[in-house]
This record gives structure tokens, C-alpha cells and sequence, in this order.
């Protein structure tokens, strides 16, 4: 019965492949260059069928984040997400001629919308990302992606409850809407040597001597929650940041390590190799409210100077035509890093 019209679930399903082989398109343009900015052999078989369930989890996920950060259709989100923090910057900073000079930090840059947007507005932008899926995406779409070369992306491809009609999960949008390499004015037509990406642990690169103090701002966007220890997290942006220097966040506090149990310790492993893993993965884990957090970062050497919580938030990937609409109300603060007394 629901072969045949006007179900049709047979002939869905293959349309529902068919997004999946448009996704697919992007994650191979992806592995390709990546493959040639590393100099690996791609026609290799010594790194396929490799990746873990985790991997394909982060694939997809890093998929689907294109929606967010690299389609007209998520203007919505990164304005609620993005626009503060650009206010906030401006406000800061409002002599634009000056504002090459000024350094910015994204940690947890993802996709690197933002910190092209950053860039774009006539600042020195650096972004920091763990995550090596989301490393090779934004490398692929900030410096690989030809002029006026558009993909296909299906954000809701897999999304099979709360659908009102099968367009609606089968919708397509085109990815990038811009290219960056076309959007530097020329007032800024150097942005692209204005913007750099580290590839390591926030806590373990940024937190050592070397970069003691080299930053007039931190921008934290739906970064603060993928804390295990917080305390950590704000002790590396207070020591990257100057001395007056703003550490601007936007986003909410689901903590991302609060439902995780701490892992088995092995039995079997020498003393030598029973060490504590350094940076993010070093175990302990805490929750604080947005209070809490406030109170922290004053006891840490920091002076609140705006906070709010906004109720202008939007989804995380949200499907505008979803039966199931989730938002945030986002923590949004400014606080200047005090001179140690």
C-alpha cells in the first residue's frame, strides 16, 4: 500500500539517496583537498575503512553545519549568534582604519564563518579548532572553493520524524552564499592575510608563555559549555588576552560533558602510562550556572562590564519547517581583562 501512491515510499527513499549522494559530493570535495594540501596519496587504501562510528557521527554533523554558516538560509542563525559579537567588536574598536592592528582569538572556530566575518570587518582574525573534521571543511570552503562554484547541500536529508511534507526534508540549499575570496572590499582586500587558523588544543597552545598576552579580544560563540573544567577555559583566555583586552561570549550552557561518565581506567596499563592526558582531555568535569559563571570569571581577573540574556536566540541547525523547533536563549557578556594587583 504505501509503494503506491500517494505515498510513494519507494520512490522517496530513492530521493532520499540521492540527497545523500549530493552530501557525499561535498564530503569527497573535502577529503580531495585535503588529501592534496597534506601530500597523501589518495588512490592509498592504508587510510580507508578506518573511521570509527564517532567519525561518521562528526562527518555528519560537519555536513549539516554548512547550513548554519555557509548558506543564505542561515542568515537567521548566525545574525542571533554572529551579530553581537560583531557589534560588540565595533563598539570596541570603532576606528576602522586602526582595526588591522587589533588582534582577534575564535577558539572553537568551526566551519570559520565567523572568523571570516571578523576579518572581514577590518580585523587581524585567528581562529582555533580541535576538531579535525571541522578542519578540513573550513579549509575547503575558505580557500578552495572557486569563484561563483556553488554545491548542493541537503541539511534535513536524514531527518525522517517530525516532517510536515517530504520537500521539506529533501530541501536543497546552495552552499557557499559567499566566497571569500570575492567579498574582501578594498578597504579590507587584504583579508585574507589577516586570517589564520591553529589546529590543536585551546588549552595546551594558548595557554603557555608564548602567547601571554598577544590578544585584544576573544570571541567565544557556543564555545564555553564544551568545557569539561571551565576554570581552565577561562585561565587560558585570560592569559592570551591584554591587559584591558575584552573577552566577548555569546551562547548558551549545555554542557557538553555533563551526561559522561568519566572513562575505566586500565588495569592492565604500566604506572608510566597511567598519566593524566594534558588539555582538554585531562578528566574532572563541573556544571556552573550563568550566575555562577559570572562570579568565576570576576574571582579569575575579569570585570563584567555587560551581560544579558538574550531572547532573540535561534535554533542550532534548526529546520525552519520542523514540527520540533528548539531555541536558546544565549549568555551574552563583554568583560575586560584586569591588571594582575
Amino acid at each position: 500500500m504505501l509503494a503506491a501512491p500517494p505515498f510513494n515510499l519507494l520512490d522517496n527513499l530513492d530521493k532520499v539517496d540521492e540527497a545523500i549522494d549530493s552530501n557525499a559530493d561535498i564530503a569527497s570535495e573535502i577529503v580531495a583537498t585535503t588529501v592534496s594540501s597534506f601530500g597523501l596519496d589518495f588512490s592509498s587504501t592504508d587510510w580507508h575503512n578506518t573511521a570509527k562510528p564517532s567519525d561518521l557521527d562528526k562527518a555528519r554533523s560537519t555536513i549539516r553545519q554548512f547550513y548554519r554558516d555557509w548558506s543564505a538560509e542561515g542568515q537567521d542563525e548566525r545574525k542571533a549568534s554572529y551579530g553581537p559579537v560583531l557589534e560588540a567588536l565595533d563598539g570596541r574598536f570603532p576606528d576602522i582604519e586602526s582595526r588591522s592592528a587589533v588582534k582577534v582569538l575564535v577558539p572553537g572556530a568551526g566551519l570559520g564563518r565567523l572568523l571570516f566575518e571578523i576579518c572581514k570587518a577590518g580585523y587581524t582574525a585567528e581562529g582555533n579548532e580541535i576538531s579535525y573534521h571541522q578542519l578540513m571543511a573550513s579549509n575547503w570552503v575558505l580557500n578552495y572553493i572557486q569563484p561563483h562554484q556553488q554545491f548542493d547541500l541537503h541539511p534535513f536529508a536524514l531527518d525522517f520524524s517530525n516532517v510536515i511534507r517530504k520537500e521539506h526534508q529533501l530541501k536543497a540549499v546552495k552552499i557557499p552564499d559567499v566566497h571569500p575570496n570575492l567579498e574582501w572590499s578594498a578597504e579590507v582586500s587584504t583579508g585574507a592575510e589577516r586570517m589564520s587558523m591553529t589546529a590543536s588544543d585551546f588549552l595546551l597552545y594558548y595557554g603557555d608563555e608564548k602567547h601571554m598576552g598577544i590578544f585584544d579580544a576573544v570571541a567565544t560563540v557556543f564555545f564555553i559549555d564544551t568545557a569539561p573544567n571551565v576554570i581552565r577555559y577561562i585561565e587560558t583566555i585570560w592569559n592570551c588576552l591584554k591587559v584591558d583586552g575584552i573577552w566577548i561570549n555569546l551562547g548558551p550552557l549545555l554542557w557538553h560533558f555533563a551526561d559522561r561518565a568519566p572513562p575505566d581506567p586500565d588495569e592492565n596499563a604500566k604506572p608510566s602510562e597511567k598519566q593524566e592526558k594534558p588539555g582538554i582531555e585531562a578528566p574532572g568535569s563541573f556544571e556552573l550556572t550563568d550566575e555562577e559563571m559570572l562570579m568565576l570569571a570576576v574571582k579569575m581577573g575579569f570585570r563584567v562590564i555587560k551581560h544579558e540574556i538574550r531572547d532573540d536566540g535561534r535554533g542550532y541547525i534548526q529546520n525552519p519547517n520542523s514540527m520540533l523547533k528548539s531555541t536558546y536563549r544565549s549568555s551574552h557578556w563583554l568583560a575586560e581583562k584586569k591588571a594582575e594587583s
